[in-house]
């Protein structure tokens, strides 16, 4: 496929990808199983091995501004006040007991079904696969009341985060020898992560709020942002928390600059920076989940997905999935639960993460099926609960 043909499929990608977005808020049908879709038709009615070929390497590099940019739009979203503290809470704890009793379930599950896979692996296949993806959840309860909105906005953002975070811990404390070890790790490697991003942030805040008159500054911000993350990874640090503190700084810039740090910083600046990073992020959100689920459509292998281990694993992760959430929320809601019991999509984090497991961890026989038939059916459940609670809200409306 020469240069002009794949800037055509490119730009067709990205507009189809608008118009899935489109019918999705008409539909109820997540926009990510259309594009799924896209990519298994393009992948048996078109000849794309040199288009695979010449996209596939720069996947790596995707997957890392993606899970920045996730991150940062997650992070842009959080309001931190007073009066939203019970909805915070109660998500928080939500998102972290699911996500991590979800992960030890799955994982035993499926060391008692392939026999002699080591922990490490199991825990490495499970926690992508426990993460809830705040890029399909965020768009899709926009329709529902505010409390619940702002529940599961938090949820599945705090479960990106938790999620990330934790499988990067995981890989990188793979060969601890024992538990204390990991423990002694995770809390310095977190404490002076917290510190850099704390100094780091209120020190590119400061920079910025100075370069008001200067138009194009959001790329130059985004690079530096970038820049900070690849340093912590060669530092072996975790990178993910400082876009996580700067975007949560960012956000609530009242909450962190006050007292005599106030007079030090240009409060409206900061909320013009603010608008334009919050514009631009889920722009290029947009584009990359355009992209990496049409890559997954045409990665998709289905005799992968009929495999009997494959199929076993994936409705047993599926049942362990929405019994835990039912546990979880009836223990920490109350009673009244749905349809957020069911709105528990896995998506884009849930692919870069499996992209990124090391290749000595690797089980590709079960790899990519048991992530296909994941995404599937927790989209469309998705899509069914929200279907049926806008029906039930209408009619009680009407009544």
């Amino acid at each position: 496929m020469d240069t002009y043909h794949l800037i055509i499929v490119i730009c067709l990608i990205v507009i189809t990808s608008f118009i899935f977005n489109v019918l999705s808020n008409r539909t109820n049908i997540p926009s990510v199983l259309m594009l799924i879709g896209l990519g298994m038709v393009m992948k048996y009615f078109f000849d794309l091995s040199d288009f695979q070929e010449s996209f596939m390497p720069t996947l790596e590099l995707l997957g890392v501004v993606g899970l920045i940019m996730i991150v940062l739009e997650a992070a842009l979203d959080l309001k931190l006040s007073p009066e939203r503290w019970p909805v915070i809470w109660k998500s928080t704890l939500v998102a972290f007991l699911t996500l991590n009793i979800t992960t030890f379930g799955f994982a035993g599950m499926m060391m008692f079904v392939i026999q002699g896979l080591e922990l490490t692996v199991a825990l490495l296949y499970s926690l992508p696969l426990a993460i809830i993806s705040s890029a399909i959840v965020i768009p899709s309860v926009h329709k529902m009341t505010r409390t619940r909105r702002e529940f599961m906005i938090y949820e599945s953002t705090l479960s990106d985060i938790f999620g990330i975070m934790a499988f990067y811990i995981l890989l990188e404390n793979a060969n601890a020898n024992g538990f204390w070890e990991i423990v002694g790790n995770v809390t310095a490697n977190l404490s002076l992560t917290v510190l850099i991003a704390f100094i780091g942030s209120f020190i590119l805040l400061y920079i910025f709020q100075k370069l008001v008159v200067i138009k194009t500054k959001f790329f130059l911000f985004l690079s530096l942002l970038i820049l900070l993350y690849a340093e912590g990874k060669i530092f072996h640090l975790s990178s993910l928390l400082i876009i996580l503190v700067f975007g949560l700084v960012l956000r609530n810039q009242f909450l962190f600059i006050r007292g005599k740090l106030s007079k030090y910083f240009d409060h409206q600046a900061i909320g013009v920076l603010f608008d334009s990073f919050k514009m631009i992020t889920e722009e290029t959100s947009f584009l990359v989940r355009s992209f990496f689920f049409v890559v997954f459509g045409m990665a998709i292998s289905i005799g992968d997905v009929l495999s009997w281990q494959v199929l076993l694993l994936s409705f047993a992760f599926l049942f362990i999935l929405y019994m835990i959430r039912f546990v979880i929320f009836r223990t920490v809601v109350g009673k009244n639960i749905l349809p957020e019991v069911f709105i528990a999509p896995r998506g884009l984090i849930s692919i870069l993460l499996f992209f990124d497991i090391p290749e000595e961890f690797k089980v590709h026989e079960i790899e990519s099926g048991i992530l296909g038939i994941a995404i599937l059916v927790t989209s469309l459940v998705m899509g069914w609960a929200l279907a049926q609670w806008r029906t039930r809200m209408s009619t009680s409306t009407e009544d």
